[in-house]
């Protein structure tokens, strides 16, 4: 089965948004100590390393990495760290940057995870917001692109590990 991509967002549009997403952030917060910007492995290691520029004030970075396992008979009892923080979030600002929040179920556990180290606060910024399938009552901060539906894929959202390299992003689709 062949797959077509159908341009949805381009590069430059990418480009445009994260620099205004870069204002947003750093207007919300008000100096001070550092702020700590979690990427979300894997998906959204561009969207990060491009977004992380674009914010005006100090930052600390560190990585996450969640893995679902099909085992549980809930979605949220299955996800656990494969790569945990490095750096303690106790009393600082904290910013975890996503590819997306869909169902919402991954962003519900590491939030509530973020939580129990008494961040000062956790907000969360996101390249896509798609409220198709959401089950999970997530509120994303700052977010790049609202999507009510279609599967997307490129810089960083991927299909098996495919199309991550991607400038743009794109509709996804598959042709017999």
């Amino acid at each position: 089965m062949a797959h077509k991509l159908t341009p949805f967002i381009t590069a430059e549009q990418i480009a445009e948004r994260n620099k205004a997403l870069g204002q947003e952030i750093t207007k919300s917060y008000d100096g001070g100590e550092p702020l700590v910007c979690i990427c979300v492995l894997k998906g959204a290691f561009l969207f990060y390393s491009d977004i992380v520029r674009q914010i005006d004030r100090d930052i600390e970075v560190d990585f996450v990495r969640l893995a679902s396992y099909g085992t549980a008979t809930s979605r949220s009892e299955d996800i656990v760290f494969s790569k945990d923080l490095e750096i303690s979030i106790e009393g600082k600002d904290v910013l975890v940057i996503e590819d997306i929040v869909d169902t919402g179920h991954s962003m519900d556990f590491l939030l509530r995870v973020l939580r129990m180290r008494n961040p000062k606060s956790l907000k969360i910024c996101a390249l896509i917001d798609k409220h198709e399938r959401r089950e999970k009552k997530i509120q994303v901060d700052f977010a790049g692109f609202k999507l009510t539906e279609g599967f997307i894929v490129g810089y960083g959202l991927d299909y098996a590990e495919r199309y991550r390299e991607l400038g743009g992003i794109y509709e996804l689709s598959t042709e017999a």
